[in-house]
């Protein structure tokens, strides 16, 4: 082991680890990896203004670790991350509502229409090509129409 690493004092270790797991976390989000990255920060200082052993600092990391990632999912369920866009990743649930032209008829249910400039299959009643439907739900790839 090199001299510089056996010599080096254990609270600059616990705020190297805390700092590098806060930063891991932007590399690597899912909102975990902070919360370790505190516990080891505040063990570090926890270790420079006490005399503890390293043993004891691991119990004090362990015990930090748990209060902070015990807190902040209670916190967080009580208060949750509201979307401002809902519907996102939803690309027919975000076409609810609009009107589309008929590209293929539709007959005994199925047909395709026009949405931008592309062309979504949809089931809704017997239309003739060219009529334009509204969107009413999607279930899966397929856009539930009715007249417009």
């Amino acid at each position: 082991m090199p001299d510089w690493l056996s010599n080096m004092e254990p609270h600059w270790a616990w705020l190297t680890i805390g700092v590098l797991l806060c930063a891991a976390e932007i590399v690597a989000p899912g909102f975990f990896l902070v919360w370790l990255g505190v516990a080891a920060i505040a063990t570090g200082v926890l270790a420079f203004l006490l005399p503890i052993g390293v043993p004891m600092q691991l119990g004090v990391f362990a015990v930090l670790a748990f209060i902070a990632l015990y807190s902040a999912r209670r916190w967080l369920k009580n208060n949750p991350i509201v979307s401002t866009d809902p519907l996102l990743n939803q690309r027919g649930g975000r076409l609810v509502g609009e009107v589309l032209t008929l590209v293929t008829a539709i007959e005994n249910g199925r047909g395709r229409a026009k949405v931008g400039d592309g062309e979504w299959p949809v089931r809704g009643p017997d239309a003739a090509e060219g009529t334009k439907v509204r969107v009413v739900s999607a279930e899966g790839g397929m856009l539930v129409v009715e007249a417009a």
